[in-house]
């Protein structure tokens, strides 16, 4: 218990230090320049022409305007996460109709695209400045070590549908590709202080100028959540508390831009049944792009990343040794080439539990890749893609991952394409090294002959730019999944100790579709739909142990609808609402859900705001089931933002 007080101590330490640290700024406010923050009278909705011209690279691996990309990407912008209120990467990505955000924690949350929803969803892939969060020990991602300054992203990219012929392995229903701005874009200070019922956070950025094209930023941040309740009423120890710093350097000599980036982060969650968890890491990513005069563009990027998990009983520290070559150039008049390679050393270590462990308790695991693509200009409107990666994976070896894209681009409106794609869910040490036991006896090994998980995706789509209030997009999928991970009787004993199978197969369709409309100057409306159905089974031979909702928890269908409002040139108002049907397995309740935040720029340096969050109920639950399940609660949070 005192060692938990004097980390709480610290926190309020962090809080009142960078509130300390503003104070004796010898900066001038009256003078500085705030021009370039985002402040609140500047944050007003894009319009529906400026949305179809934002620049993307998720798609293609090099930059175009998102209302020629054929594919189903959603955009979320610098402003719709200021004006969403949102502090934490998952609440950001709820501004996404394509995906599928569900909390079930205090900081744990189930994030999928398509299906196969969980808290380590392992078929989507999730990138931060081209560096990958994806874990190889278990699949999927730790949202909990996850961390952006809001002030810094310039925008997130979101695809539904695989991705896997340039991001490779794992990015099989999805790919999420967070961009930060440039330390150009983010010069001068912010200080942001922010506290309500069940969050406060803080946090301090400076960015400035060594030359005029030399940039940098540094930050440093603090945030702390209370506890979760559980349906039964109990509180469920998972308050969370977290202190994070880092910076960002740009430099731009002519034809070139070399950018180092890093973070540093330990984090101390509670828990009901073991010592608090220990959460820490850093980062490092390097990277180097040059234009030539020929057009085309050479990027390498390198970068470490070191994360750890411990409590006493276990956890695991990981290292990730990662460098990506890429070249984008034009052949002929007709083809536009990105190419490349790259290779990554993930190295683990495992403190092991009695009752769940990882054996061999360390390995040295090795990827190698090479890809291509080539948009081929069939005629002046009509364009076909097709590419091709092929990776070296430590323990199935080579594996073979195409797809081939149409579009059509109808008029300067309106695009049609559509995609049929290979992806795969690698094998990670969970699925391989496995070992967990009930007393002394071994009841689950990981699949030595495990196989990668497969997908074939068809998919369909539209966007269109109806008129310059107007615009829609519309995606339809059909995917076929193969060699699933499911659950087997020992094929020795034809019992205990159970083992990883790939005997699990089946389809998935259904449908995205999301709109937005400028009713007037002042007030903009969007909204989003999808529904999709499922329809799993086991391949004969498969024990059927564990039934299909192993595979994942998802809703029929989500409804969204947002409303952003300029009511005066200091005063926004901006308001979601949606719908999210039953979860089957454990059973989770339909719900319906309301936030909004009120920005007000009483002053050209300051700016203050007030969030709701789960404003129609008290409480009630997005995710896990049963007695045990942790509730989400109603939530207030009120946040000042100062510019220097």
């Amino acid at each position: 218990m005192g060692s938990r007080v004097l980390r709480r101590q610290s926190y309020a330490a962090l809080f009142a230090g960078i509130t300390s640290l503003t104070a004796m700024s010898t900066i001038d406010v009256r003078a500085a320049d705030a021009d370039g923050l985002n402040s609140v009278a500047e944050i007003s909705a894009l319009s529906i022409e400026e949305l179809g011209n934002i620049q993307v690279s998720s798609v293609s691996k090099t930059a175009q305007p998102l209302s020629t990309a054929p594919a189903a990407i959603y955009v979320i912008t610098q402003d719709d996460i200021a004006r969403s209120g949102a502090t934490r990467i998952p609440e950001m990505l709820r501004l996404a109709p394509n995906l599928d955000v569900a909390a079930a924690g205090s900081s744990a949350y189930a994030i999928s695209a398509r299906g196969f929803n969980g808290t380590l969803a392992n078929k989507l892939l999730v990138l931060i400045d081209g560096r990958s969060v994806y874990t190889p020990l278990y699949g999927g991602v730790y949202w909990d070590m996850q961390d952006v300054m809001p002030e810094d992203i310039d925008r997130i990219e979101v695809i539904s549908g695989p991705g896997a012929t340039l991001w490779g392995a794992n990015a099989v229903n999805g790919v999420i590709n967070i961009t930060t701005k440039k330390s150009s874009d983010t010069q001068g200070g912010i200080l942001t202080l922010g506290a309500g019922n069940l969050e406060r956070s803080a946090s301090l950025q400076y960015g400035g100028s060594l030359s005029d094209d030399a940039s940098y930023r540094v930050y440093a941040k603090g945030y702390e959540h209370q506890s979760t309740i559980t349906a039964a009423g109990k509180n469920s120890h998972d308050g969370w508390r977290v202190p994070q710093g880092g910076f960002r350097f740009d430099w731009s000599p002519e034809n070139d831009l070399i950018t180092v980036q890093g973070d540093i982060y330990r984090a101390s969650e509670d828990q009901p049944a073991a010592s608090d968890q220990i959460e820490s890491g850093h980062n490092l990513t390097t990277r180097w792009e040059h234009h030539f005069a020929s057009g085309s563009v050479v990027q390498i990027q390198a970068y470490y990343d070191r994360a750890q998990r411990f409590d006493n009983n276990g956890g695991f520290a990981l290292d990730t040794y990662d460098v990506d070559v890429q070249h984008s150039f034009k052949f002929g008049t007709w083809n536009d080439i990105v190419w490349g390679g790259g290779y990554r050393v993930n190295h683990d270590q495992i403190r092991n539990a009695v009752a769940f462990q990882i054996q061999p308790d360390t390995r040295t695991l090795s990827l190698g890749n090479a890809f291509v693509q080539d948009s081929i200009a069939l005629a002046k409107s009509l364009k076909l893609t097709v590419g091709l990666k092929l990776e070296d994976e430590e323990f199935t070896g080579l594996e073979a991952l195409p797809s081939a894209r149409v579009s059509w681009q109808v008029n300067d409106k309106a695009l049609i394409w559509s995609a049929v794609s290979r992806a795969v869910r690698a094998p990670t040490r969970f699925d391989r090294d496995v070992v967990e036991k009930l007393g002394p006896i071994v009841f689950l090994m990981g699949g030595a002959d495990f196989q990668p998980e497969t997908l074939m995706a068809y998919e369909l789509g539209t966007r269109v730019e109806a008129s310059s209030r107007l615009s829609f997009s519309i995606s339809t999928f059909y995917n076929v999944y193969d060699s699933l991970r499911s659950i087997e009787a020992n094929p020795v004993t034809h019992f205990l100790p159970l083992v990883w199978g790939n005997l699990m197969a089946g389809k998935v369709y259904g449908m995205e579709a999301w709109a937005s409309y400028q009713i007037n100057n002042w007030w903009r409306v969007s909204g989003g739909f999808n529904v999709q159905h499922e329809n799993l089974g086991f391949k004969p031979g498969s024990s059927g142990l564990g039934g299909i909702q192993q595979a994942g928890n998802d809703p029929d269908h989500q409804i969204s609808l947002r409303s952003s409002m300029k009511i005066t040139d200091d005063i926004l108002f901006d308001a979601d609402v949606r719908y999210v049907s039953a979860l089957p397995n454990p059973v989770v309740p339909a719900y319906v859900e309301l936030n909004g935040r009120l920005g007000w720029k009483p002053t050209k340096y300051m700016e203050i705001s007030i969030s709701g969050n789960n404003l129609l109920h008290r409480y009630y639950r997005e995710f896990n089931g049963g007695p045990t399940a942790v509730e989400m609660a109603r939530s207030v949070f009120v946040e000042t933002r100062w510019s220097f």
